[in-house]
């Protein structure tokens, strides 16, 4: 409202009530209808005075038949304030519920390197809880603004009508209210913006330590946690309360400002009376109107809290929503896809001034097995990300089937992978939900056949409901949801595998029953397998080392080891040791 953001922010919400124009119409129309009863009560109880003033003059009838017309208006200003109130909640929360799901729609198209850059907190933060205090101010702002506008307008017509000379001094005297508002509410967004980041800080703290609890007991940071959050928390408080209260210092200022210009009504008014230029009826409806004219004001004033607040958590969700998406699609498909990859003088990297990746070449052959391996951060998981095209390269072309992949839709794609990541993710939802994840109409004994060839069944089968149990991610053991997401894949069958540290997380028992399972499930399919523990790789057709970007050797497993260059070192470390060959 007093800065350079606000103006902006206020255009974009706007956009959102293109949807809601009649319950606008509708909700103005009852403000006007109700503020107009509102005001023509007034001039009913001053005839009432007038009816009743003097001794021996009371004029019953007309009083009696005034006091009913006031209680009609009563009742249907009652009323209209009630429908009134619906609409607004639907225009409020309408609103609301068109940012979330844009919100939750735009997220779908930000490029990996936008969420790997944000916490999971802060996000969670502008979808949820910052929407959840944009509601609460433009339901206040609506409920307010909108009488409080119509209330002024006709005020003013009605009290210029009786005494243009009282009305002027009012008019003259309203400005003054409007500098103490605005002197009072500057840079108050800005308190509210820094409110709402250290929120969605908070909100990230607070994500960390539960979704890692564990990590935590076991390395002893219960204390230093508390304190990060303490250190957090009264960052917070002291946000908050500096907002709160230089935003809070209006609506007391705005009520002294409005008692003097009332004080200067009665003053004023009591002159004319003197003069006999005006009633007692008519001083004590002019007194009314004043009131009602100034009232507005007042309750805008004090709606300025919630409204700087709302505006401010407005503007962290448009921050969102204006995020750079990621690259166009192309509307072509990848179908019936044999697993060809060519990769020609791909340079990539994270951050433009610390190159990662550099003139990477690869062809590979339909059906081929191919290990990638080599020291951490040497780009074995970045080479998967842009196969899968989470990120772009920065220069070169990668082929499949010579065809680029920057031709053809993300989707279409995706489509033709199947991946099974050291990092498990869980939905919560039942098991068969999560197993056919990726292919949603598959039957159930297609589900209970991948389950039993990744031997996720026998702990499935354990479960309370069986594929009906609902589970979430802190449901199951890392092995068994690391099983759960091998089952999608043995579902699914694309013709393009990718294991990254597919079982690390399982017993060597059942690790050794899962290769089995891969073994068949590979056949006549171009896997890439990222590894660590370079014995499940022994048998891969082409081992690729890398280091710092580049591929440093390529060969088989006997080869690489007659070499006796980066791979025999990796491989001697890790099993000369145990005597395994």
């Amino acid at each position: 409202m007093s800065t350079k953001k606000s103006p902006s922010v206020i255009s974009k919400l706007l956009r959102f009530l293109g949807r809601y124009r009649l319950f606008l119409a509708v909700s103005l129309l009852l403000s006007a209808i109700t503020v107009a009863l509102q005001l023509l009560i007034p001039v009913l109880y001053g005839k009432c005075i007038d009816y009743a003033a003097g001794k021996g003059k009371v004029d019953f009838d007309s009083l009696q038949d005034t006091i009913f017309y006031i209680l009609i208006f009563l009742a249907v200003c009652g009323v209209g304030t009630w429908v009134m109130g619906l609409v607004n909640n639907r225009l409020t929360y309408g609103i609301v519920k068109n940012i979330r799901e844009k919100a939750i729609r735009k997220l779908q198209l930000l490029p990996l390197s936008y969420l790997d850059k944000k916490g999971v907190g802060d996000i969670v933060s502008r979808i949820i809880a910052d929407t959840d205090q944009l509601s609460d101010g433009l339901l206040l702002g609506f409920t307010q603004l909108f009488s409080g506008v119509v209330t002024i307008v006709l005020t003013l017509v009605i009290m210029l009508w009786m005494n243009p000379w009282i009305t002027l001094m009012v008019v003259v005297l309203t400005p003054i209210s409007f500098f103490v508002s605005k002197f009072i509410a500057t840079g108050t967004y800005k308190m509210f913006k820094l409110q709402s980041e250290i929120r969605g800080e908070q909100t990230a703290i607070v994500e960390e330590m539960v979704g890692g609890a564990g990590i935590v007991h076991a390395f002893g940071y219960e204390k230093r946690a508390c304190e990060r959050f303490v250190e957090n928390n009264e960052r917070l408080q002291a946000a908050s309360e500096k907002a709160v209260f230089y935003s809070s210092l209006t609506n007391p200022s705005t009520r002294a400002v409005n008692g003097v210009i009332y004080a200067c009504v009665a003053l004023m008014g009591a002159y004319m009376i003197l003069n006999g230029k005006l009633s007692v009826g008519g001083i004590s409806l002019l007194l009314a109107y004043a009131n009602q004219y100034m009232k507005p004001f007042t309750d805008i004033s004090g709606v300025i809290t919630e409204l700087q607040n709302a505006l401010s958590c407005a503007g962290r969700v448009f921050d969102l929503l204006e995020e750079t998406e990621q690259s166009a699609e192309k509307e072509s498909g990848l179908h019936n896809v044999d697993g060809r990859y060519d990769i020609e003088h791909v340079a990539f990297s994270y951050v433009k001034e610390k190159p990662l990746i550099e003139d990477f070449n690869l062809h590979i052959k339909e059906g081929t097995h191919v290990a990638i391996v080599g020291p951490t951060g040497c780009g074995k998981t970045t080479l998967i990300n842009l196969l899968m095209r989470f990120y772009d390269v920065d220069e070169g072309a990668i082929y499949i089937d010579g065809t680029s992949i920057y031709d053809v839709s993300r989707r279409s794609l995706r489509s033709n992978f199947g991946m099974v990541l050291q990092e498990t993710w869980i939905k919560n939802a039942t098991v068969r939900e999560n197993i056919a994840f990726g292919k949603p109409d598959a039957g159930t004994e297609e589900i209970i056949r991948a389950a039993k060839e990744a031997h996720s069944y026998g702990f499935i089968r354990r479960l309370p409901n069986g594929l009906d149990t609902v589970i979430d991610d802190s449901s199951l053991s890392q092995g068994q949801k690391q099983l759960l997401c091998i089952s999608r894949v043995m579902l699914t069958l694309p013709p393009v595998l990718i294991l990254d540290e597919a079982t690390s997380s399982i017993d060597t028992r059942t690790e050794i029953k899962i290769q089995s399972a891969f073994e068949k499930m590979m056949a006549g399919r171009t896997t890439f397998i990222v590894a660590h523990r370079l014995s499940t790789i022994r048998s891969a057709d082409v081992i690729l080392v890398m280091k710092d970007g580049h591929i440093v050797e390529q060969g088989s497993h006997a080869d690489l080891l007659e070499k006796g260059g980066l791979y025999a070192t990796l491989y001697h470390s890790q099993f000369v040791k145990t005597g395994e060959d």
